[in-house]
């Protein structure tokens, strides 16, 4: 007895299990087919990575990003007072590197005029070392619109004034310090200011990247926004040059800019020899010996990590990949491409319509200046203002991650920044002859990068690459530290540009502030 009603609880407890199983198999299938018809539904309306080829998808990418209902705005969201009449001293400073480590560095030295209420002296460029060419300052930037569209923030001169003392006129005489590399600001009011009170004026030099960039006070974070954004404004014959084309390149439908980052000095610093012929990587080693620290660097290690720069021909498989097509025009602001036609012959033949500042306005000013500080600020301008920028190397590249910030800033305009750590396994897998999904998996690797809309600043990025979210606002926000000033906008970004703003009518007023005006 105690045998057959085991056996029946048993058999009663199987049943049961079996039932349960049943049932359990019927929730997994009917949970299967409402994921494979949500699925075939959302990939239907474009939806997900299938749908990125969709005409919808790529009209998007051409408009811009979305905003998130945030828009640019630098002004001071406390009280931030005028530059007093007597300042502690002047402060001078020579900005050294290329145009946009140089804009860098007149952000960080207004800001240390600001710090240490100084008398900021007209930055200095260092032309000649890197360029060759000695525009200067007042070569590049409309001074007067500079020095008045700061007024508010420091005193700015073109040069340090004589003194009349005891009846007898005296020059000052700026005594010379080297920062340290990214100072903290304790520096700028001890060392700094110690030595500005003591001799009247101070000459910073070399000044690049010596004030830190994460700094814990977001005025001082706006007024780095309101010097690179607003008071660096180009010389007029620059914007009308870059303007005229914008326009040519745009009178037959959109265009995308391309820093096309395949130079010599970036493969010697990277590291990346091996796809080169032993002529060229005895160059690449040479260059790399005499200006880069030594290390042991391994290609095959660098590549799989996506430490490469993206070679001309997988920019264009990348954007081949996205849906672009062999119509899209390209501009390409780039210096000479290490390796030279062999490596552009694939891209050429993937996308005929590729230009550059001289094949699109050959002017005289531009053909004596190619590469110069006049060349790669009309290259900046044109990135700026096309419709999509793709950088093929945002690394130590102060041209690509600078256009990133102001391109974020300038109505969250569309950038296309391939991810190389992602993309390396592709390609890799590519070249191997493994051909199948390949697309799929290069619309994936781009789908997780973010296209130009707000989003979290992260290292290495740096706050000229991404000023979110101290130089934005809300007008609806969840947090009231979001909240944009109680201004009157009355003037827009695009009035920056001088004369030339009749193709940049379509930027909302609503996504920009100009400081000066709500003042």
């Amino acid at each position: 007895m105690r045998r057959q009603g085991l056996y029946n609880r048993q058999h009663a407890k199987q049943a049961g299990a079996v039932k349960g199983m049943i049932g359990r198999l019927l929730i997994a299938v009917v949970v299967v087919i409402c994921t494979i018809s949500f699925l075939v539904l959302w990939t239907s309306n474009g939806g997900g990575p299938s749908g990125f080829r969709s005409e919808l998808n790529l009209d998007k990418l051409w408009r811009g990003a979305d905003s998130g209902g945030w828009r640019p705005s630098s002004a001071p969201r406390s009280n931030w007072p005028s530059p007093p009449r007597e300042t502690n001293g002047y402060l001078r400073v020579r900005c050294n590197g290329g145009l946009n480590q140089q804009r860098t560095a007149i952000c960080n030295a207004v800001l240390a005029a600001r710090i240490m209420n100084a008398t900021l002296v007209l930055p200095e460029l260092d032309a000649n070392s890197f360029w060759h060419d000695d525009s200067g300052f007042r070569g590049i930037y409309d001074v007067e619109h500079f020095i008045m569209s700061l007024r508010y923030d420091v005193k700015i001169v073109e040069k340090i004034p004589e003194i009349r003392k005891n009846g007898k006129t005296k020059k000052i005489k700026a005594v010379q310090l080297r920062p340290p590399r990214d100072a903290p600001i304790s520096w700028y009011t001890t060392d700094a200011l110690a030595k500005m009170k003591e001799h009247g004026a101070i000459y910073l030099t070399p000044f690049s990247h010596r004030l830190a960039e994460e700094i814990d006070n977001p005025e001082y974070q706006r007024l780095r926004c309101r010097v690179n954004y607003h008071a660096l404004r180009f010389k007029t014959n620059i914007i009308k040059l870059s303007q005229s084309i914008v326009d040519k390149l745009r009178s037959q439908g959109h265009f995308m800019s391309i820093h096309l980052r395949f130079e010599m000095d970036m493969l010697a610093f990277a590291g990346c020899f091996d796809i080169f012929n032993p002529k060229e990587q005895e160059i690449l080693k040479k260059y790399r010996k005499e200006n880069f620290a030594p290390k042991k660097l391994v290609y095959e290690e660098r590549r799989a990590i996506g430490k490469c720069p993206l070679t001309p021909e997988e920019v264009g498989l990348i954007l081949r990949a996205m849906g672009f097509n062999n119509s899209t025009k390209i501009y390409l602001a780039a210096g000479e491409l290490f390796g030279g036609e062999r490596f552009m012959k694939p891209f050429r033949a993937l996308f005929p319509h590729l230009e550059n500042h001289s094949s699109v306005d050959p002017a005289d000013e531009l053909a004596e200046n190619t590469q110069g500080l006049l060349g790669s600020a009309v290259d900046y301008m044109v990135c700026l203002l096309s419709d999509i920028f793709m950088p093929t190397y945002d690394g130590p590249s102060n041209f690509a991650n600078n256009l990133l910030g102001h391109r974020l800033y300038y109505g969250f305009r569309t950038t296309i920044r391939p991810d190389r750590k992602a993309l390396a396994p592709i390609f890799i897998d590519l070249e191997k002859g493994r051909t199948t999904g390949f697309e799929e998996a290069v619309r994936q690797a781009v789908l997780n990068t973010n296209l130009g809309g707000p989003h979290e600043r992260i290292p290495p990025d740096s706050f000229y690459t991404n000023s979110w979210p101290e130089c934005f606002c809300q007008t609806s926000p969840k947090n009231p530290a979001h909240k944009c000033p109680p201004y009157n906008v009355l003037e827009i970004l695009n009035s920056q540009l001088g004369e030339a703003t009749d193709d940049l009518e379509s930027v909302p007023q609503s996504n920009s502030t100009i400081y000066v005006a709500e003042r």
